[in-house]
């Protein structure tokens, strides 16, 4: 028996070495399927992959080839349901998984309802396919601003949101933004909305050290280059450490210049 022991030990050994590796990959059902390319075992004895599951379930697709397919469709996944694979392969080999970009979010949310209430934007979805944020951009000063983020729910049924928004004089133009690991993005309609709120005024006070604004706002304040030097909200800001020349300023629904 004792003779027995390190061959026992050994065998042990070689098989934990023979079957050494894992390959996670998390993400949320899309509708497709995951492609495998499957080399070799090391030995020179069938396949590097010796088993495959899904969400904790081991699959019944045939892997013993060069390449293979995960088949998902078999579980009866929902869009946007998580998932978890795991890959287990031989040592001295790496199979690849040809196409995990499929388990990413992708942005394929549709309107129900979209609307503005008070102070409030508010909007209801159905077919979320994955957890994607939510962006709601308002338009000012010839382009699209983003003013809100709201993580969104990731659930094909109808989800509801809301997020604040601040309204400026004249015509409002909001739409809500999705941009998935593709880099695509998806766009709600507009939502239009008149404000009876009045024009806002500025003026450069204290010295040409400071710009005061009629009432509290989104602005932006850009040099005579084009380039950024200042953005927020407030009534106020302080110029105090600025170069003297010209500089754009945009705030409220308007685009002013001034000369410090």
């Amino acid at each position: 028996m004792k003779k027995l022991l390190p061959i026992i030990l050994m065998f042990c050994l070689s098989a934990t070495a023979l079957y050494a590796g894992q390959i996670e990959i998390r993400g949320t059902y899309q509708g497709e399927n995951l492609y495998v390319k499957n080399p070799f075992a090391a030995a020179g004895v069938g396949f590097c992959v010796y088993e495959v599951s899904v969400n904790g379930m081991t699959t019944t697709d045939e892997i013993n080839s060069a390449a293979f397919e995960i088949d998902l469709a078999v579980y009866g996944f929902n869009l946007g349901d998580p998932i978890r694979i795991a890959i287990n392969y031989k040592d001295g080999c790496l199979p690849r998984v040809l196409n995990p970009d499929v388990l990413n979010a992708r942005a394929s949310f549709e309107i129900v309802s979209l609307r503005i209430q008070g102070d409030k934007v508010l909007w209801t979805t159905k077919n979320e396919a994955g957890t994607l944020p939510f962006v709601v951009e308002q338009f000012r000063w010839n382009k699209w601003v983003a003013v809100g983020r709201v993580e969104g729910k990731g659930q094909p049924g109808e989800n509801n949101y809301a997020a604040p928004v601040r309204l400026h004089a004249g015509e409002n133009r909001f739409r809500l933004r999705q941009t998935d690991a593709r880099r695509k993005s998806k766009y709600s309609a507009e939502l239009l909305i008149n404000s009876s709120r009045a024009p806002l005024t500025f003026s450069v006070v204290s010295g040409d050290n400071e710009v005061v604004f009629s009432e509290a706002t989104m602005y932006e304040l850009y040099d005579s280059h084009g380039r950024i030097v200042l953005k927020g909200f407030g009534d106020r800001l302080s110029i105090d450490s600025l170069d003297r020349g010209w500089y754009y300023l945009n705030f409220d629904n308007q685009m002013e210049m001034f000369r410090k």
